[in-house]
Parts: structure tokens; sequence; C-alpha cells
């Protein structure tokens, strides 16, 4: 029997950055995934404050509110309810508070789907509502590490080469990969446990916050094109590929997509260009919001990934992407500057995994691989993407299996995946 990696109380990083918001903001939706640890944050924002979780997954409570969203919304600062979209209309009772009074901090919200696929209510707090996204956990969380690695990256990526030598090995790796981040997946002692668990939370998510979003009449086809987009995770999105393979019309696989990124299954990543980049590519790239969950999907293990299987190799590529793509956008949701996200493609095949931007337009580059070299090859889309943005261009980082990091050429670095979340 294995370890589970999850032990003790985990400190949410995005617990800091509620309470630094609550001093600007009149409301702050905690969205994310269902399970992802919203609830245990809303409890500590609630206890905090001396006030009570209102729980709108539970039955009563949810009647109650039915019958009279005011009642619920009226109360000391902040008023905390948990699930607002079990009943929608309590955002138009938490609007009709606001008028009266627009103070920062009154209200903290959870939900598990997106505040934009709420039916009829979904403007009802535009410009009042802050959200703040709950990813299952990073590496430095699980760890009880205090990750900077996106601070300093978009400080000054120089900052992150150092003497220090990674000793991750390549079978840790794997077993970060294939657990993933999700709270309760990660208290799971076997393979066979996270197994029962993902069906479990495939289902429930299926069974009732997508069903909510949207009566479907082919409910059994979500999970199977759950799959196949788990088949597309790090890669350009193909939603007509995914439809047809699941025996659905385009238009239909995009409404069904859409509603699966809506419960926080996946998530796009826009590419970055504008129309002066005649050149580059303007499709989004797809990637699971966790790689524990792809990799239920794939049917893939540690065991298989430490094989040198060339189709197993190709699937670990794809997974180490999206794995670090979304540690990277984890520690961006915490700071207090706005950055964007976005992927670099040119028509050429030059790309970049991810590109993030700062406020004033500073852009730096990562590009993912999962060997333990990097070959002079290897920089050609950081190259391309340093040619684009010029001026604006602080450094792109090529993060690797290997050990050592060093500069490589003018602003481009090589660094370990591992110093994601080691010091």
């Amino acid at each position: 029997m294995e370890t589970p990696r999850l032990k003790g109380e985990v400190r949410r990083r995005a617990s800091d950055t509620v309470g630094t918001r609550l001093a600007d903001e009149p409301v702050i939706a905690l969205h994310g995934i269902r399970t992802a640890g919203k609830s245990t944050l809303l409890d500590q924002v609630a206890s905090t404050a001396g006030q009570e979780r209102i729980d709108l997954d539970d039955s009563d409570t949810k009647i109650a509110v039915e019958s009279d969203p005011p009642l619920f919304a009226r109360g000391p600062s902040p008023v905390c309810i948990d699930e607002y979209q079990r009943v929608p209309a309590i955002l138009d009772a938490i609007k009709a508070e606001l008028n009266k009074d627009l103070r920062p901090g009154r209200f903290v919200l959870t939900g598990s789907t997106t505040y934009e696929s709420l039916p009829l209510t979904a403007q009802s707090l535009t410009g009042r509502l802050h959200r703040v996204i709950v990813w299952p956990f990073s590496q430095g969380e699980i760890d009880s590490v205090h990750e900077t690695f996106v601070e300093q990256l978009l400080d000054d990526p120089t900052q992150l080469v150092s003497n220090s030598m990674s000793t991750t090995s390549r079978e840790e790796y794997m077993e970060r990969i294939t657990h993933g981040g999700m709270p309760l997946a990660l208290t799971r002692s076997t393979g066979a446990a996270r197994t029962r668990w993902f069906n479990d939370l495939i289902e429930l998510i299926v069974t009732r916050d997508v069903m909510e979003l949207s009566r479907i009449r082919q409910r059994h086809i979500l999970p199977h094109l759950l799959r196949r987009l788990a088949t597309q995770t790090a890669q350009t999105l193909v939603v007509a590929s995914a439809s047809e393979s699941v025996g659905i019309d385009k238009s239909t696989g995009e409404n069904y997509t859409q509603l699966l990124e809506s419960a926080f299954l996946i998530h796009r990543l826009p590419a970055w260009g504008n129309s002066a980049h005649a050149r580059v590519s303007k499709r989004p790239k797809v990637h699971m919001i966790d790689t524990g969950l792809a990799s239920h999907l794939l049917r893939i293990t540690p065991e298989k990934l430490v094989r040198r299987n060339p189709a197993v190799l190709t699937e670990l590529g794809h997974l180490l992407e999206t794995f670090v793509v979304n540690e990277i956008l984890k520690q961006a949701s915490w700071l207090d500057q706005p950055v964007t996200a976005e992927h670099f493609r040119t028509r050429d095949d030059e790309e970049a995994d991810l590109v993030l931007e700062r406020d004033d337009g500073g852009i730096v580059g990562v590009e993912v691989k999962s060997a333990v070299s990097v070959p002079k090859a290897e920089f050609r889309g950081l190259r391309k993407l340093r040619e684009m943005a010029g001026d604006a261009f602080l450094g792109g980082v090529v993060m690797y299996m290997g050990q050592r990091s060093y500069t490589y050429d003018d602003r481009l670095h090589v660094i370990p995946i591992d110093r994601l979340w080691k010091p």
C-alpha cells in the first residue's frame, strides 16, 4: 500500500489573496472545480470573521434560501454563501443589498461553475464581483513550501538561475503528475482508490453541476467527450475531432465542451498575438484542470510513465506540459498584479507553451520539455517570441527534467521543473 501524499491540514495561498482583496471588493467569488477546497477556504474566512457558512449543498438550507433569498443576503459582513449557483436568485438579493450599501468585504461566495454560465442572473453583479480561482493544491502547498517562482519569473528570470542542483528523480516527477492536486484524491493510499474517487467526481459533476447549467439530452456523452478532450491536453483544441469520435456534431460538441469548461474540468489557453502578427496561430490550447484527473481519464499510471515506450513518452510530454502550465497559473492567481496567460505558436511551428504578460506589457515565455538535456533547437520558439516581442521580452525559460539551471543566451535560461516549488 502507498503512503498518501497529503498529510495534515494544508494552508491555502488563496487565503491570503482573499484576505487582501476583501479590503477593496464588495463581493468575492471563489470559483473552481468541485472538491478543490473552496468550502474549507470559506470556512476559514467565516471563522475569522465570526460568521457562519450558508451551505447551499445542504438540501434543507437550499430550500430555506430559495423561499426567502433577501433574508439570507442580509447580515453582518461578510455574508458567506457556499455553492451559490444552487440558488441563482441569491445573486439578485445580493445586488439589492449592494444597491443600499456597497462597502468592501460584504460577501464571500463559492461556486463550482463559472459565473458567466449561470442563466438569467449572469449580469446581476457585473462590475461588483471579483473572482478568485481556487485551483487544486499546488505542489508547494502539498509540501508546505511558500512558492515564489512566478513572482521571480515576472520580476527578473535571471533570479531563477542558481548553483543548486535538482534532486527530483524521474519517478518522483511521475508520481506528482499522476497524483495531481485534488485534495481528496491525495488522501487515497492506492491507485485503485484514486480511480474510484475520480470516477465518483466525474459522475457528481456531470449529474449535478453540468445538468444544473443545461438540461442536455445526451448526458451519457459527457464523460466520453471529457475523455477525448483529455487526449488533447496541452494541444491545440480541436472540438470537431473530439465530437466526431463520440458521435455528435461539431455544434453540439462545442456546447458540451463549454459546459465541461464551465464546471472547471478543462480550461482553454488562448493564443498570444494580435493583428500585427499575421503568422501567429489564433487557435487556443486545451488543458485539463488537473493532471491527476487527466492521468485517470487516459489510464496512465506512474509505472507506465517510467517506461520508455514511445507512445507513453508522447503522453508524458503532454501531461508534463499541463502539469507545469497549471502550477504556474496557480501561482499567478495569488499575485496582486494582473497577469495574462496565453500560448505562442507560429505557422512554422515555432512555439512557447506559455506566455505570461504583465499589466505593463512585459512578457516572459515558458517551454516545457520531458528530457534531461536541452538541445539548441528547443529554443527556437522562445527566440522567435523574443524577436517578435522586442524590448517587452523580459526573458524565456525552458523547464526540463534535468538537474542544472543555467543561462543559454540573451534572456534565455534553462531551469529544472522542480524549481517551481523548491527554493
